[in-house]
């Protein structure tokens, strides 16, 4: 997993992980990643300063962790993106690339689906040009 900091054509930042640099090249190519703020899809990496751990204790070493929660932060926000998608769209779960390649060659009717897929599967469905797009939470059958 690689984290990149990005910014759209309004000048809003914001960040976002991928699989790979290549799987960030191929859906900034194919027109998938869009701002969170504003929806714009003209998207590019912004200048950030890189994490490397020396093993030395520096002055971050009291700081609280980044992945601890944040009151008001994006555990929020990725809770109310979770609700917005289970409630606006079908959960298609282990059937996802199925449904979605159906959909694509016009097989079955569109309506806004998510599921699970495999990485490779998922990169097979962006290639063929399906729109397709990770998101933040696992799927129902995997949560608690």
């Amino acid at each position: 997993m690689i984290r990149y900091s990005l910014k759209c054509d309004q000048g809003h930042g914001f960040e976002s992980w991928f699989a790979s640099a290549s799987a960030f090249d191929g859906l900034l190519k194919s027109g998938h990643l869009s701002c969170p703020h504003c929806g714009g899809t003209k998207v590019e990496k912004a200048l950030m300063a890189p994490s490397v751990a020396n093993g030395q204790p520096g002055p971050e070493a009291d700081a609280p962790s980044p992945l601890a929660p944040q009151k008001g932060g994006i555990e929020e926000k990725i809770a109310a993106l979770r609700k917005h998608v289970e409630a606006n769209s079908d959960y298609v779960g282990q059937d996802f690339v199925r449904e979605a390649r159906a959909m694509h060659l016009g097989e079955s009717p569109e309506r806004a689906i998510w599921g699970e897929a495999k990485i490779d599967e998922a990169r097979a469905l962006a290639e063929e040009g399906v729109p397709v797009a990770p998101l933040p939470f696992m799927g129902k059958r995997q949560s608690n």
